[in-house]
């Protein structure tokens, strides 16, 4: 029987197929069939995207429009009317004197969470890691504060920092040691907002290094103990290089978490600027443009800050990928 022989490029087997037997399909045929069994998929990936541009593409775009757009009302129709004003919203924020307290405010808090919140969670899911018992109720505590609605954990913060009833002063007189202002004071300000947003937000972040604790092999530490090594030396040893992947991810993530500090100095210095602009953050300056002065183009004023704060948390994101990217080569 005649045989016909098929070469692939790559491949050096050949396979033969009988004369006048079943062709390959053709391209036009195989992209059909692919589709066909992909279409759910595809319905799926349709909704997301559709998602992501109403609601996340759309607005960024939007928001850079209205960054060189100002917008006052017409003096005789009385409605509102947009102009293309260039870099004008720009240079009004430039030369606003809350502008740079806000920069320094946010990079301030950014640097005390990683400090404070960022070792804690690590440290307390190593104790959790190394203890034997107790250990689901202690998860269950150290989670507790994450289940609180933010603005109740806050309001609760906001008692324990009130110097004449609150229950850190108290805690303090009991001790005979000297009372402070917390948030009501200019020096204090700015820890009193990290130590509640670290309380608020550390058990999430314990959980997510608590996980990856516990694939680190069980062998590793043996051997590091035959070799001699304490509880320290493990820890430098073993749990930091296994654990380096989702450290470096949790870096970048509370990083541009943290530069988007609002809610937290919002509710505990009743409006966000705190003594002596202390604690205003640059979310919070975009949101005293949008909603708190008055004239017009306040919207677009705020859309200019927004997009600088975009750019600075691309251009972070960006470098971090690039560092990421170089390490994995």
């Amino acid at each position: 029987m005649a045989e016909q022989i098929l070469l692939r490029p790559g491949n050096r087997s050949s396979r033969r197929l009988p004369a006048g037997g079943p062709q390959p399909p053709a391209r036009g045929r195989r992209f059909a069939v692919s589709v066909r069994r992909n279409l759910a998929g595809y319905g799926f990936m349709v909704g997301a995207v559709l998602c992501f541009a109403l609601f996340s593409w759309y607005p960024m775009i939007r928001e850079f429009v209205m960054s060189f757009q100002g917008t006052h009302r017409d003096p005789v129709t009385r409605l509102p009317t947009t102009t293309w004003v260039g870099w004008r919203n720009y240079t009004r924020i430039w030369h606003d004197p809350t502008f740079a307290a806000a920069w320094k405010n946010t990079v301030e808090f950014s640097l005390l969470a990683l400090l404070i919140g960022f070792a804690v969670p690590f440290v307390v899911a190593i104790v959790l890691n190394e203890l034997r018992h107790a250990r689901g109720y202690l998860r269950v505590l150290v989670y507790l504060p994450v289940m609180l609605p933010p603005a109740s954990a806050l309001l609760l913060f906001q008692y324990f920092y009130d110097p004449n009833t609150g229950l850190f002063d108290h805690l303090l007189r009991l001790m005979h040691l000297p009372t402070s202002q917390f948030v009501q004071s200019s020096g204090s300000a700015m820890v009193s907002v990290v130590i509640a947003s670290t309380w608020m937000n550390m058990g999430g972040t314990t959980l997510i290094y608590l996980a990856a604790l516990q694939n680190i092999p069980g062998e590793l530490y043996e051997a590091a103990e035959l070799d001699g090594a304490g509880i320290l030396g493990r820890i430098r040893h073993v749990t930091i290089p296994q654990t380096r992947l989702i450290l470096s991810m949790m870096l970048m993530l509370q990083i541009v978490g943290t530069m988007q500090l609002f809610i937290e100095p919002f509710i505990l210095t009743n409006g966000g600027a705190g003594p002596g602009n202390s604690t205003i953050s640059v979310v919070n300056l975009i949101y005293q443009y949008a909603f708190n002065l008055s004239g017009s183009s306040n919207y677009n004023s705020a859309s200019a800050l927004g997009v600088l704060l975009m750019l600075v948390l691309g251009v972070f994101s960006a470098l971090y990928l690039w560092i990421s990217r170089d390490r994995e080569n």
